[in-house]
């Protein structure tokens, strides 16, 4: 008989550890519950209310707490997103930043270079006006080398041999003509050669370039007294350049005659172009 009921009761549990009769205890026990739940529901008493009160705040907070992951993956797929639309908007905004200051030095440059010209033209002082401006835009320098580019050529009606000033000062002659560009041999170039006259003495000689920042004189008369810092002028006797355009001063060194130019070759940004007597009345 006793085997009988052992028998019974592992057949009871056995059946009750089987999958459906789990569901369908869950299932009788969560109706009897949510049928106690309504029962209490109908009563008002301090009791039912507190239990209805401490049933809620736990809801609220396992609600709460199982929306946590949710609301953090959130925060953190926001947050990504802003920093990436911060660095891409820093990024363009840095880009912006150099392209305003390299406009504000284009600005600069431009105000700098108007300047130049105006202080350039307010200073010529030539009588018939029959000048060429250009700008020095290239400067080819060797050691012994001195000429620069200008931004005039034959299309503006600049020939070969055309004398170059720069504030009334002589410092060179155009030698190459380009039709849009034209290149200057300056005075210190090896192989510039220009006629001059001394004042007071009306002595005449060749101003000769040396590679170096001041030419000499040479070819002076045999009698010549050296005496510094007198003005060179050109004597015009090579019918290229005009008689009388200054030049420089004259120095003494080392038993040789040389000029301090008017002009600072290293510093040429405007220059004028003066037609040959031909053609000034083209001008």
């Amino acid at each position: 008989m006793l085997t009988n009921r052992d028998d019974f009761g592992i057949a009871i549990r056995s059946a009750l550890l089987q999958r459906g009769a789990k569901q369908k205890f869950s299932l009788f026990f969560l109706i009897c519950f949510s049928i106690l739940i309504f029962f209490f529901d109908s009563f008002s008493n301090t009791f039912v209310n507190t239990a209805r009160s401490i049933l809620k705040d736990g809801v609220y907070k396992v609600s709460s707490i199982s929306s946590s992951p949710i609301r953090f993956l959130n925060f953190i797929q926001e947050s990504t997103k802003n920093i990436y639309f911060v660095h891409d908007e820093n990024k363009n905004l840095k880009k912006e930043i150099i392209e305003l200051k390299s406009k504000g030095l284009q600005v600069d440059y431009l105000k700098t270079e108007n300047k130049k010209l105006k202080q350039f033209l307010n200073s010529e002082k030539i009588e018939n006006n029959t000048f060429l401006t250009a700008k020095v835009f290239l400067d080819k320098k060797s050691p012994f080398l001195k000429s620069v580019i200008v931004n005039r050529g034959s299309k503006s009606g600049i020939k070969i041999g055309m004398p170059v000033l720069d504030n009334n000062y002589l410092v060179g002659r155009i030698v190459e003509v380009n039709y849009f560009s034209s290149r200057v041999l300056l005075l210190n170039d090896l192989n510039s050669r220009i006629p001059i006259v001394i004042e007071e003495s009306a002595e005449q000689a060749i101003l000769t370039g040396t590679g170096k920042s001041e030419p000499k004189l040479e070819y002076l008369p045999d009698l010549f007294v050296s005496s510094a810092n007198k003005t060179v002028y050109t004597s015009g006797k090579d019918g290229v350049f005009s008689s009388g355009i200054p030049i420089g001063k004259t120095k003494i060194k080392d038993n040789e005659v040389t000029v301090d130019l008017f002009s600072d070759l290293n510093q040429l940004s405007f220059i004028n172009i003066v037609p040959l007597a031909e053609d000034e009345a083209k001008f």
